[in-house]
């Protein structure tokens, strides 16, 4: 059975980390098969973080509000490149001439959460509320395959809070919107709203199923933290099986600029919804040096592309 259960969690690895799955949906589904049969046949043996776990619990009465150990702050807006060039101007001051670089991903359009995992193993998800507290959503998120139940590989810490985004990719979205229009419903008007009314299901078995998925672009709190830049710290949220979003380092903003024609092309290949960049401090340690306002961080800020969808005026 324990083989069973890290055999499957190593697919779920090679599928939503490394996007190279090594066998088919088939194959998959009979090691599932057989690992549930076998837990069935043994619950003295079962496990909380066994896969067969995400199928969904008893539905819950409501949510309780949870406290985040430290805020989850939103992300200022720009929106050319005059903009980003003096928000560099600032980190250039901020950083008193120190040498610096910056972590580029895509801003994804999805439901901001927060996962916690001790000693390896998820303990909590919740939303980002107000930035201080938000839902215990931690029932629906056990049902959601790429949110690794435990963490594997070398020198998992104690303690992280790993902040990311929950989507639900624009093919899973549309075929669940194509089964809606068949049954005579109402289909969902985009896969952001959708997602986040999913979440605020109250049975986990509305929510397994539909193919929603957990994207890291962060982290709250390490602990034992072994690395001084983002872009380490990805890797190993990687190594951790943890799926990031497609990250690139740039040495300078001009860098960035020159390039934003390509990122916005490029979104349009990407299996969920973005709608700009998030350009952040590479370093750690500078991040602290700047700090954050009341409301945003001082060491990152987002570059929103032109919307696809815009209000008309018909005269």
């Amino acid at each position: 059975m324990e083989k069973l259960r890290e055999e499957i969690r190593r697919h779920d690895h090679a599928y939503y980390v490394q996007a190279r799955p090594v066998i088919s949906d088939r194959e998959y589904d009979k090691l599932f098969a057989e690992l549930k049969e076998l837990e069935d046949e043994h619950p003295d043996l079962a496990a909380s973080d066994s896969p067969t776990q995400r199928v969904g619990g008893e539905p819950i009465e409501g949510f309780r509000q949870v406290a985040h150990a430290i805020p989850m702050m939103s992300v200022d807006n720009t929106y050319n490149a005059d903009q980003l060039r003096e928000f560099d101007e600032r980190v250039r001051k901020g950083v008193g001439g120190e040498p610096y670089r910056y972590l580029v991903d895509p801003k994804i359009d999805g439901v901001a959460v927060s996962l916690v995992y001790e000693n390896g193993l998820l303990t909590a998800a919740v939303t980002r509320g107000d930035g201080r507290a938000g839902d215990d959503i931690t029932h629906n998120v056990r049902t959601i395959r790429s949110a690794p139940l435990r963490l594997h590989g070398h020198d998992v810490p104690g303690l992280l809070d790993v902040r990311g985004e929950i989507v639900w990719p624009s093919e899973d979205f549309q075929k669940f919107n194509e089964k809606l229009q068949k049954e005579g419903k109402e289909p969902f008007a985009n896969p952001r709203n959708a997602a986040a009314g999913t979440l605020k299901q109250l049975d986990p078995g509305k929510v397994a199923g539909r193919g929603l998925q957990f994207i890291a672009h962060g982290v709250g709190r390490v602990e034992p933290l072994a690395v001084e830049t983002a872009s380490e710290l990805f890797a190993m949220l990687r190594d951790w099986g943890v799926p990031t979003a497609k990250s690139e380092t740039a040495d300078s903003m001009e860098q960035i600029i020159e390039r934003l024609a390509e990122w916005d092309e490029r979104r349009h290949t990407l299996p969920y919804e973005t709608d700009g960049l998030v350009i952040k401090l590479d370093r750690l340690d500078q991040r602290d040096v700047l700090g954050s306002t009341s409301r945003h961080p001082r060491w990152c800020i987002a570059y929103k592309f032109a919307p696809e969808q815009a209000e008309s005026i018909v005269r």
